[in-house]
């Protein structure tokens, strides 16, 4: 079984080209790596962990269990394909914050999560550049790609996955890839349950102490040409241990539109037609709210049809 990529961001000071091959490989081949020593202070990851626990302990607990039993779920016989075992709460953060807007958020935890998304921003800006460096794209064009007229869309998903009594009848998280650009996970550093699809083999992505896991979506491929792709992943619900995961999504905006960088497509591709389709990415958006957990080529393929009656110019 192939080892799930770690890689030390501190070793692009001394180490660059062995790091900077990691990344490729990583992004290659996997779609996903964990990454340590990213610039975010290790006490700092341990407050929002724990004022994480602590608000689902207070707000969201006792509201998960009232909705397990009204669905019924508790000693399940048939397997559910329709649903997940998670408790989840959705921040935006740009192009406008919706933090205010959120119930049962202590001050200091809408304070902390601000602060952290301010972080995780910084770090996905970075990462999107070393891969321009990876990919021989001029520095900023990922950036540049996702831009939009008001920059980039950023949000984050704080999820809970409690003891699940039937894990084997439900998913913490059915298979799906993501639909957006670059994802920054911080999961619990104890409880396991997240695992990839790699080679047809589902991988388990180690829980690591102050880790970033890092997973590319359908965007990032588009825009590679599909030199990085986006990757299956789910999450196993567990018997024992509520999981915690604090998933950042650095997406383009609403109004990008989303094709091939002209540097990554190669003369006989274009003469085939073989390229990935041009779109809007809200319109792909529309598409993957239907379509989120089933596999992403016809969503591709629709996107195509719908440039072929329907094109888009760009200057």
């Amino acid at each position: 079984m192939a080892k799930f990529p770690v890689i030390n961001l501190e070793k692009l000071n001394g180490e660059r080209a062995v790091t900077m091959d990691l990344i490729k490989d990583a992004c290659e081949n996997w779609g996903f790596f964990e990454v340590l020593n990213h610039g975010i202070p290790y006490d700092f990851m341990d407050r929002v962990e724990s004022l994480t626990k602590e608000h689902y302990k207070k707000c969201m607990e006792q509201r998960f269990k009232e909705l397990v039993a009204s669905k019924a779920l508790e000693g399940l016989q048939a397997e559910v394909t329709d649903m997940d075992w998670e408790s989840t709460f959705y921040l935006r953060h740009l192009p406008e914050s919706n933090m205010a807007e959120i119930p049962d958020l202590t001050d200091e935890y809408r304070k902390v999560m601000k602060e952290f998304a301010l972080k995780l921003e910084k770090l996905a800006e970075e990462l999107l550049d070393l891969f321009c460096e990876n990919l021989g794209l001029e520095k900023g064009y990922l950036k540049k790609a996702f831009y939009g007229a008001k920059g980039p869309t950023f949000g984050t998903k704080v999820s809970n996955y409690p003891p699940c009594p039937t894990p084997d009848k439900i998913k913490g998280l059915r298979a799906h890839t993501d639909a957006g650009g670059i994802i920054l996970l911080f999961q619990d550093p104890q409880v396991g349950g997240l695992q990839v699809l790699k080679d047809g083999e589902w991988v388990d992505v180690p829980p690591l102490r102050h880790s970033i896991v890092i997973n590319l979506g359908d965007q990032l491929e588009v825009i590679t040409n599909g030199k990085y792709k986006s990757v299956e992943h789910r999450v196993i619900a567990q018997t024992d241990g509520a999981r915690m995961s604090i998933a950042s999504f650095y997406n383009p905006g609403s109004d990008a539109i989303i094709y091939p960088a002209p540097a990554l497509v190669e003369k006989e591709e274009e003469e085939k037609k073989g390229l990935y389709p041009k779109f809007v990415f809200e319109d792909y958006m529309k598409l993957y709210a239907v379509l989120k957990f089933q596999a992403k080529e016809p969503r591709f393929e629709a996107m195509k049809a719908r440039e072929a009656t329907a094109p888009i110019v760009t200057a």
